[in-house]
């Protein structure tokens, strides 16, 4: 039947601490000075706000197993992904392993600007999905993966620019499509580079009788 947890201020070293089936309704102030902890069981309490108990328990950068379930907080609909999300070093969360999915989803979820930089870098990931969110607040629900307009895979890298422009033009049945062709059009960078001399001056162009030959033109695409 414990409800305060203050008789824990000096006990810096630990590394498993058992709470479960307690009556605990809030911890915070009361865990985030346990740097060592390594396992923590908190579940059948009455922890009610997910966001303060999480905030409580971001300091644990050792923490890898960690029970929650069976509490008020643990019936927010994006509760498991929101406790992945900002509690990275959690590798076995409610007696279930987090997989590498739950990871990317959990980023698309609470973070879709971070995924979508991280998806769009030339030295990252290469993805095609776009993550996005529904709604306002904390995390909403988790995002749909988009998949990349068919005909870029047929050409691959091939005209790229000229596909896109093209697709810009023609409205879309779906508006997350318009705005991942939108993105893949802002990450192509293109050089050109043009030998001069080889190109005629004023003067020559005036005293030549012949149509002019097109420049030689290098370009290269980078994304």
């Amino acid at each position: 039947q414990i409800q305060d947890l203050t008789f824990l201020i000096k006990n810096y070293s630990l590394t498993e601490l058992y709470l479960n089936n307690n009556e605990l309704t809030d911890i915070s102030g009361a865990l985030k000075h346990l740097c060592s902890l390594q396992t923590l069981f908190l579940h059948n309490n009455e922890l009610k706000k997910l966001d303060k108990t999480v905030k409580e328990l971001k300091g644990m950068i050792s923490l890898k197993t960690l029970n929650l379930f069976q509490n008020p907080l643990a019936y927010d609909p994006d509760y498991r992904l929101y406790v992945i999300y900002f509690l990275p070093s959690v590798q076995l969360l409610d007696r279930k392993l987090v997989t590498p999915r739950e990871r990317e989803t959990a980023l698309h979820l609470c973070n879709p600007k971070r995924a979508w930089v991280m998806q769009s870098t030339a030295f990252g990931k290469r993805d095609t999905s776009l993550g996005t969110t529904v709604g306002s607040g904390r995390c909403t629900q988790p995002a749909r993966r988009l998949i990349m307009p068919s005909v870029l895979k047929w050409f691959g890298n091939v005209q790229v620019m000229d596909l896109l422009c093209s697709f810009c033009r023609v409205p879309f049945e779906d508006p997350e499509d318009a705005v991942l062709v939108r993105a893949m059009t802002r990450s192509l960078m293109e050089f050109s580079s043009v030998d001069w001399n080889k190109v005629d001056t004023c003067q020559e162009r005036w005293l030549k009788d012949k149509a002019e030959e097109p420049l030689e033109k290098l370009t290269v695409q980078f994304r």
